[in-house]
Order: structure tokens, then C-alpha cells, then sequence
């Protein structure tokens, strides 16, 4: 799940994710289940001024088959795959925001639970040595409110330049991303617009279009304490310079910070590799 709408906390939905990242997979257990949790704070949605912070505690499920995965890329269906690109169908997912703990959003719907699901294209840009890589990501998403029924409510394209380093053995990993989203006049509309029933005389009307909504940097890394147990960690800044609705009275700042820290640990694992071979002792169960 790094599904790229997710500004208000999105990284909850991770966290098991961040926690098992690994480059070499044929090293790892064909799957892993344990608990996690973190510390997350993040703006309540992409440009504004009241923050949602939240203590998370999340069993997860980590499957690394050969079509249908659940790791740190996200869940879903990987197509194709080859040495330097890679073809999948992921879904992500992004916790509610209540309005009436937005000031600026008061008397407003609140933003619900939102799921992403679509397409993603990988493609390796170089092997920098044998522990870091370069590559580029291109998801498009759909996006579907879960809110008293299931509602689409529009597109974000994501175009994300990713860099992987990890330490020997897998006891450290760090990620660094770039990326930039835009999104369709639907989506917009749902984070930017006051329609007129909601306008005051602080809040005036307000009609969203599509474009930019944000630039983004980031780093993720964990670092591994024993053989069940990770540490991981993340921060993210994110500027709104430039973002097609910047006029909207709901956008109140051009930056914005997210970060959080946690820990996964790993209940049970199975014998057989993601590639397909099988351990011999019994000490990996």
C-alpha cells in the first residue's frame, strides 16, 4: 500500500509494509503474519491546517507469491514481471477525517475512508551497486469513498522516482522518493470545493478543477533488532506551490509535514521461500 492519496494517514495503512522491506526476495518467507504498531501524525488532507494524529495497533499479513502479493510495494496482483519492469494491480487504502475536527471544514461532510485501487508501472532505471537500485513508478488510481456505501470519486496519477538502498542482510533498508500528484476535477472537487449550501461568510463558494495537488519527498527506513522484530520509521514533506487549487478557502497552507515511527513484529513465518524452495530446519516456523 505507498498509494500516493493517503494525506490523511495514509501511512496507517503501510505500516506492516515498511516493516518488511528487503530487496533480495528469494531470502524471505513465501509469507509472514504478526501485529505492528506506530505513532502517525499527518495533515488532515493535502493543504491544510489541522493535523490528524493517531496511535495504531494492526495485525498484517504478508504474502510474496508469484501473482497475488502483499508486501512493501502494497496489495494486489503482480501481471508481468521481468529483470528491469514490472506490471501490477494494487490496491491502498486512506483512514476518515471527521470535519468537526477541522475547523475550516465545520458543518461540512466529513472526508470518509478511502480505497485506491489501479494499475502500476516499474521500471528499472540502473542497479547502482549490489544493495541500491533506481526506479521509476507510474500507479493511476481510482479512488472510492467508503462512506454510508461505496462512491468513486475520481482518479490521482502519481508519476514517483524511487530510491532503495538496503544493508547487508537485510539488517537496514532506506527509501527516498520523489514524486508529484495530480488529480482529475472529481477528486479535487472532494478535498477543494465548497458548494454553495456549505459557503459563509468565512468560507465563500468555491468550484474545484483538476491539475496538481501536490509535490512530494520522502524517506522510509527500518532497521531490524532481532529476527522477529523491526523498527521502521518515515518523513514526509509535501508542497502545494503550484497546486491547481490553491484559491480554495479549504486550502490554508503550502506545505506540509508528515512522519511517524513504529514496529512490526513477526508471529509466524513459513518454511518455503518466495522463490518457490523450501527450508530445512524447523527452526524458521
Amino acid at each position: 500500500m505507498n498509494s500516493i492519496l493517503k494525506a490523511a494517514c495514509c501511512a496507517a495503512c503501510s505500516l506492516p509494509l515498511l516493516a518488511s522491506a528487503q530487496s533480495d526476495e528469494r531470502n524471505l518467507p513465501l509469507w509472514e503474519i504478526g501485529i505492528g504498531a506506530a505513532a502517525i501524525s499527518t495533515p488532515a488532507y493535502p493543504g491544510a491546517d489541522d493535523r490528524s494524529s493517531r496511535l495504531l495497533a494492526l495485525p498484517f499479513i504478508l504474502y510474496r507469491g508469484e501473482v497475488l502479493r502483499a508486501d512493501q510495494s502494497g496489495i494486489g496482483a503482480r501481471l508481468f514481471h521481468s529483470d528491469r519492469v514490472e506490471f501490477d494491480v494494487g490496491l491502498a487504502g486512506a483512514l476518515p477525517s471527521d470535519s468537526d475536527d477541522v475547523e475550516v471544514r465545520a458543518g461540512m461532510p466529513d472526508l470518509g475512508t478511502l480505497l485506491e485501487f489501479g494499475p502500476r508501472l516499474k521500471v528499472k532505471i540502473a542497479d547502482l551497486d549490489r544493495s541500491t537500485r533506481l526506479r521509476a513508478e507510474l500507479p493511476l488510481r481510482a479512488v472510492i469513498e467508503a462512506r454510508g456505501g461505496l462512491r468513486q470519486q475520481g482518479w490521482t496519477f502519481e508519476p514517483r522516482l524511487v530510491y532503495e538502498r538496503v544493508g547487508e542482510g537485510g539488517a537496514w533498508t532506506f527509501q527516498g522518493q520523489l514524486s508529484a500528484v495530480v488529480g482529475n476535477e472529481r477528486i479535487q472537487r472532494y478535498f477543494y470545493e465548497v458548494a454553495p449550501q456549505y459557503a459563509n461568510a468565512a468560507r465563500p463558494a468555491y468550484a474545484a478543477d483538476a491539475g496538481l495537488m501536490l509535490t512530494r519527498v520522502g524517506v522510509f527506513g527500518t532497521r531490524r533488532i532481532n529476527r522477529d522484530l523491526r523498527l521502521f520509521g518515515f518523513l514526509r514533506f509535501e508542497s502545494y506551490h503550484g497546486a491547481a487549487n490553491r484559491d480554495s478557502p479549504l486550502h490554508l497552507r503550502d506545505t506540509g509535514v508528515s512522519g511517524g515511527v513504529g514496529f512490526a513484529w513477526t508471529w509466524k513465518r513459513s518454511s518455503r521461500r518466495a522463490s518457490g524452495t523450501e527450508t530445512i530446519s524447523p527452526a524458521s516456523l
